[in-house]
């Protein structure tokens, strides 16, 4: 950071000690209330010296309505990355945690538990993304006939949660057609990852389709549709609630949350996130949304038998205690993972 090493340490522990109050305070910290601070040993003027210097350099602002002092994104990002002090999850957090995620539970139970385990454990909205298709395997497949060239597809995945989908296909196909297709995948494909059975099957048949039989070009369309990855990337949230306790305006909440709702920007978001191992933070406008301007999105991805397969997370206000929430979010994705691990035993 180009900007640290014009901080010397006075500068840090006023910095350090300003967002520390200010997370637990919420309001505008005054240089006098700095002074004040058991931590801070220069005097009354030079904290006036150095918090100008420090709003000078864009770490803090001053509200138009305050003489006090607030951490600015770039501040935040300062604390995150040299101040604060991170430690893990204590025992009992964790006990909590791997309590509630039961290997007994399907893939989807798991997740569901994971976000609401992140809402209920900072207070702040929990997201957690769906596994990525390559990575679910198929254990069975039923496709059954309905009405107006509709297909309804029953998918019993690796730790038998079955998910149902209703397909349209160009053609009205009898049950006996879809019931060869089916057996036709099942006794081929069993076992294999969905992204892989849809990509596999539509290459060898496509390449000898004026010579397929009747019941090659209906596998070929219902799996085509079955298995199509376009409309399964998504997240579960838990705790959009939580965001209404926050100090923002009625109306950034509900832009923030039709942004959560509308999931676009935030699955985008997410999917930056699988590139890099480890938690990652977004502080205000890191994010590259304005709606997350004043927010912070705090993800670490989660792995399934050492791929990784998702992203989970929390958004909530940049006034946030990232010595906790950086710990919890580690862990819970650890925890995900182990237990989507045993699942599949």
């Amino acid at each position: 950071m180009a900007k640290s090493s014009a901080l010397n340490d006075k500068s840090q522990v006023l910095l350090k000690t300003l967002v520390e109050q200010y997370i637990q305070a919420g309001q505008p910290i005054p240089s006098k209330t700095l002074a004040d601070s058991a931590s801070v040993t220069v005097s009354p003027a030079t904290v006036r010296n150095i918090m100008s210097d420090l709003e000078d350099l864009g770490y803090v602002s001053s509200p138009h309505t305050s003489a006090g002092r607030v951490p600015t994104s770039l501040g935040y990002r300062f604390f995150v990355d040299t101040l604060v002090k991170v430690d893990p999850l204590d025992t009992y957090d964790l006990a909590s945690l791997n309590k509630n995620l039961d290997p007994d539970m399907t893939s989807h139970e798991l997740i569901e538990s994971a976000s609401k385990l992140l809402s209920e454990f900072t207070r702040m909205a929990g997201l957690v993304t769906l596994p990525k298709r390559d990575q679910v395997m198929l254990r069975h497949v039923e496709f059954l006939s309905l009405e107006d060239n509709r297909v309804l597809v029953i998918l019993v995945l690796d730790d038998h949660e079955v998910q149902n989908r209703v397909i349209y296909t160009q053609e009205a196909y009898s049950e006996v057609q879809l019931r060869q297709a089916s057996n036709f995948i099942n006794q081929n494909f069993s076992g294999e990852a969905l992204g892989n059975i849809r990509d596999r099957l539509i290459s060898s048949m496509r390449s000898d389709r004026e010579n397929m039989s009747s019941l090659m070009r209906t596998t070929l369309e219902v799996a085509d549709k079955a298995f199509d990855q376009e409309d399964i990337s998504d997240f579960i949230v838990k705790g959009q609630e939580n965001l209404l306790a926050t100090n923002r305006a009625l109306e950034d909440i509900r832009q923030l949350l039709q942004a959560i709702s509308m999931k676009g920007e935030i699955i985008h978001l997410l999917d930056r996130c699988m590139d890099t191992e480890g938690v990652q933070l977004f502080i205000g406008n890191e994010s590259g949304y304005d709606v997350l301007d004043e927010c912070s999105v705090v993800t670490s991805p989660y792995h399934v038998d050492g791929d990784l397969v998702g992203v989970l997370g929390i958004i909530g206000p940049t006034r946030m205690a990232y010595d906790r929430i950086i710990p919890i979010v580690d862990a819970t994705a650890r925890l995900l993972g182990a237990a989507l691990d045993s699942s599949r035993r």
